[in-house]
């Protein structure tokens, strides 16, 4: 139960880190690469809440998720869904197609594989316990 409130959390805090990214920064870095970055992380997060024993290649499986989305918003799936003058839902989805968005997805997937890797290896235990 422990991890799934961390993970609860987790997830919250950055969600709310992605939306003050959307919302407040105009530059030409960190929303449109960090964000996309911190997507992956938001989503690794979010599954660990409802699954959080270890699950074989999942920062695999959430970048084949985030490719997925990213591959349906060459298709404009927002507009197929109707969902054009729902805000949450077109933000949430997307809509503009960028293969520098699976670049980042990529990234963060790394960077959750390592996260693995030394928890699975107790590396992050033995680092923060000296």
């Amino acid at each position: 139960m422990k991890k799934r409130i961390i993970n609860l959390i987790t997830t919250i805090i950055l969600l709310i880190i992605e939306v003050l990214i959307a919302l407040n920064v105009r530059d030409n870095f960190v929303r449109p690469y960090v964000g996309d970055m911190l997507v992956v992380l938001v989503v690794y997060a979010f599954v660990r809440i409802f699954i959080p024993e270890k699950v074989k290649l999942l920062p695999l499986w959430v970048f084949i998720f985030a490719v997925s989305v990213e591959i349906l918003q060459w298709f404009h799936i927002v507009d197929i869904l109707g969902l054009t003058d729902n805000r949450f839902f077109s933000v949430l989805i997307g809509g503009v197609f960028d293969v520098k968005d699976i670049f980042c997805y990529g990234v963060g997937c790394i960077l959750l594989g390592g996260y693995e890797y030394l928890t699975r290896t107790k590396t992050l235990t033995k680092l923060f316990k000296d």
